[in-house]
């Protein structure tokens, strides 16, 4: 039987490793939380510069703009933070092509089931696999004009689509929404910037196959240590060598390091990082 591969024995593939970190950092010297602040917020803005040229390639991005876009953010961070940035910011972004798509779909489904139910005579009876007309001749006229506002508004949301425009907010559509709702939120503005600044900040590695500890980025050693490698700071920065202790939320394991950024405001929430452990591939 020529052309056909031969099946293998069975076997039993290994289960995911991947771990997943986030965690609040507490019992940490002001040192510490000047560091992590004004680390947090240089890669938030090159974060958010990385997601505008994103959105800007569309549907025109492919493996040489991802490069393209990589080579730029390592002189200001380095390669592990710039691979970091880019991937997450891909993934933001086809996460948000996903949700368009979601919406296209709903919008689709409205529109057939309003034309559906606009065919039929006022009044006529349904069955259990298709609902009927109207009851009265008010509700078919206010259908009717519903139906035009979904209309227009698929018409806009397909042209999009086919354009490849999305719909992303670094720091989230919620929160930016809740700055014109201060007093519901019980709020206030220094609060709201606090919380807003914090969302847009960028601390997170993806995991390395073969790493110890997940990755040479940020590393959480089973005694609950925490390491991170500070990116490359900006020209403005005045770059001290002072001492740093971190660890996540109730370790009393405590890791020494170098910072570099000073006069950064210590006001707003306490930093987080988060790190993905990722496993080799098994095998199949």
């Amino acid at each position: 039987m020529g052309g056909l591969r031969e099946l293998a024995a069975p076997f039993v593939a290994p289960g995911p490793s991947g771990v997943a970190l986030r965690t609040r950092l507490k019992q940490l010297t002001a040192a510490d939380e000047e560091v992590l602040r004004r680390v947090g917020a240089h890669l938030g803005t090159l974060a958010s510069g990385d997601l505008k040229a994103r959105c800007r390639d569309g549907l025109g991005h492919d493996a040489k703009a991802w490069a393209v876009r990589k080579r730029e953010l390592t002189p200001l961070s380095s390669a592990r933070w710039a691979g970091a940035i880019t991937r997450a910011t891909h993934e933001q972004w086809a996460l948000a092509r996903r949700c368009a798509l979601a919406h296209l779909q709903g919008l689709q489904a409205g529109v057939r089931m309003l034309r559906h139910r606009l065919s039929l005579p006022v009044g006529s009876k349904g069955s259990k696999k298709a609902p009927g007309g109207y009851r009265s001749r008010r509700e078919w006229h206010a259908k009717a004009r519903r139906l035009r506002v979904l209309e227009d508004r698929l018409a806009r949301e397909r042209a999009a689509w086919q354009a490849g425009t999305v719909q992303v907010v670094r720091g989230g559509k919620r929160l930016a929404r809740m700055r014109h709702q201060l007093p519901a939120a019980r709020l206030t503005e220094a609060q709201w910037r606090a919380r807003w600044e914090a969302e847009r900040w960028f601390l997170r590695a993806d995991g390395e196959s073969g790493k110890r500890y997940g990755n040479e980025t940020i590393r959480i050693s089973p005694d609950g240590q925490v390491s991170i490698r500070l990116p490359a700071p900006s020209p403005g920065w005045r770059t001290p060598r002072t001492a740093g202790t971190c660890s996540p939320a109730g370790s009393g394991s405590r890791t020494g390091g170098r910072s570099g950024p000073t006069a950064w405001p210590s006001t707003g929430p306490s930093p987080t990082a988060s790190t993905t452990t990722r496993p080799a591939r098994a095998g199949m």
